[in-house]
């Protein structure tokens, strides 16, 4: 398929006017073709427009047609082939096993929301029939369903081109829960972005749904994006990006007449506590373990161990000892773009700089136009404790090391932390007590607590949570991962003494969907 360079918007497609977006090659430095011109505020209107206009018809389509939709979609990418495997590769530096591995589950979270999608749980349907005979006071027949909060803006991530990007999860749930989409593609892979958008319009066409159902555009800056969020039409936004991005949206989406909810992830540093006797029995083992975590991808996923925290001792000087000389042995690997690397840099810099800081390792140098050079540091807890600026993320293969004098000061330190996505426990049967001790403040802190495993690699299902307190997402009660992602785009309804031809579908006696139902406080099926 040859790429156009243009801004899909409905069923068309639009050359933009405003100035142009390349990608770059972040391996090589060479920009690519086509030059993508950004769109115009008057484009951000039509889109919204379609959108809206698209609503009421998408959002009553029945279960079956939507789940069709979604599984469309993901057979539409898959149809592209090795053309997009090629151009993601191209535009992100990343290796085909794992732009592979990223389509395989962009096109499974879209099959699992179609699953989600016929099973119908989500509508939350809820009936207490009318009892006119109960004293004091009679009961009048009171129905709930949950309905789609009306278009939703979704803003590509640079670290995920498929999985967290145009048919990403965003996509994938707002769809699921009746909501068209308007896509801001991002600028660090607009060709790829293209390719997945051309699949969804065409599997908008084949199911005869709405042309305003998806849009797509491009833009240069915030104008374009901050156009969108502030668009009277969208109802609801899904971010994944820096925490000054997130931030920024958040301020447009609150300053509107009619607020709506950001839902923004935007940083984590992703704490690992090694607890003693972990330590003690293994912690070259464990250090190794780091290290793979730490190296995967650069570094450069949201949830990358960019914090270790034990008590100091010969067991964690042995455990620094043997992740330094692992990050010693680490090749440099091709980071996503020319900004991200000059973040990541600045971000190493400025904890090499830190007098309270000690360089433990750095990684070997790449040869590459802008390689993510992998480092290991080390400070005291009491520094840690006294400096904000030691919390702040460094979005690539570089994780401090906080040494603290004993158990309590350890709490000291997860109690202070910011929100995060993850905490990890590297913990034997022999640091239950601890573990249970730590248990209640982690709780407060992150989404997801791991045990004996790396924060890095998200599982696709149904119990996953990939969310956390401010400032690892804007909405410390909802997740971007997983089956429970697409509550974020709905709300209840409560329909009183409605008449039975004026109740929507899923509310009528004899339960026409055949879903689960709560039904005079009972479950029924």
């Amino acid at each position: 398929m040859t790429l156009e360079g243009k801004l899909l918007i409905g069923q068309q497609a639009i050359s933009g006017q405003q100035t142009a977006i390349h990608a770059v090659n972040p391996a090589t430095g060479v920009t690519l073709e086509p030059a993508y011109l950004g769109g115009s505020k008057k484009d951000v209107e039509r889109a919204c427009e379609l959108a809206e206009t698209a609503f009421n018809a998408y959002r009553e389509t029945s279960l079956e047609e939507r789940a069709a939709f979604l599984e469309a979609i993901a057979a539409e990418i898959e149809a592209i082939g090795d053309t997009l495997i090629e151009r993601a590769m191209a535009e992100t530096g990343l290796p085909r096993a794992r732009l592979e591995g990223e389509r395989g589950r962009t096109c499974g979270q879209l099959r699992l929301f179609a699953s989600v999608v016929r099973a119908g749980e989500w509508l939350d349907i809820r009936i207490d029939p009318a009892l006119p005979n109960r004293e004091p006071l009679p009961r009048t027949d009171l129905r709930q369903r949950h309905i789609p909060l009306g278009p939703v803006a979704v803003f590509g991530a640079s670290n995920f081109p498929l999985a967290f990007s145009v048919a990403g999860g965003d996509t994938a749930s707002a769809l699921a829960a009746g909501c068209p989409v308007v896509v801001k593609g991002h600028s660090a892979h607009p060709g790829t972005s293209e390719l997945v958008g051309h699949a969804i319009q065409r599997a908008v066409a084949k199911c005869s749904l709405p042309e305003g159902t998806f849009s797509l555009l491009f833009g240069s800056g915030r104008e374009i994006g901050q156009a969108l969020v502030a668009n009277p039409h969208m109802q609801a936004v899904g971010f994944t990006g820096s925490r000054s991005g997130g931030t920024a949206l958040m301020a447009t989406a609150q300053a509107r007449p009619q607020p709506i909810p950001v839902y923004a992830e935007m940083s984590s540093i992703n704490p690992v506590f090694l607890l003693p006797e972990a330590l003690k029995a293994r912690g070259k083992a464990i250090a190794e373990g780091f290290i793979a975590s730490l190296n995967m991808g650069a570094g450069q996923f949201c949830t990358s161990p960019g914090l270790v925290i034990a008590v100091q001792g010969p067991e964690l000087d042995a455990f620094v000892e043997a992740a330094g000389s692992a990050v010693k042995e680490s090749a440099a690997q091709t980071m996503l773009t020319p900004g991200v690397h000059e973040a990541y840099e600045q971000g190493v810099k400025q904890l090499a700089q830190n007098a309270q800081v000690t360089e433990v390792a750095r990684g070997q140098a790449g040869e590459t136009a802008h390689p993510c050079q992998a480092g290991l540091f080390v400070t005291q807890a009491e520094a840690f404790l006294n400096d904000a600026t030691l919390q702040e993320e460094v979005f690539g293969s570089t994780s401090l090391v906080v040494a603290c004098a004993d158990t309590a000061e350890v709490a000291r330190v997860a109690a202070q932390l910011e929100g995060q996505l993850t905490a990890t426990l590297q913990m034997d049967d022999g640091d239950l007590a601890a573990a249970q001790q730590l248990l209640p403040i982690l709780e407060r802190k992150a989404g997801r607590i791991l045990a004996n495993g790396w924060p890095t690699g998200v599982e696709v299902c149904h119990a996953m949570v990939h969310g956390g307190p401010f400032p690892a997402t804007s909405d410390s009660r909802t997740t971007s991962v997983g089956s429970a992602a697409i509550f974020r785009f709905l709300r209840p309804v409560c329909y009183q003494a409605l008449p039975e031809g004026l109740l929507p579908k899923a509310l009528n006696d004899g339960n026409p969907y055949g879903v689960s139902r709560l039904v005079d406080g009972k479950r029924e099926v």
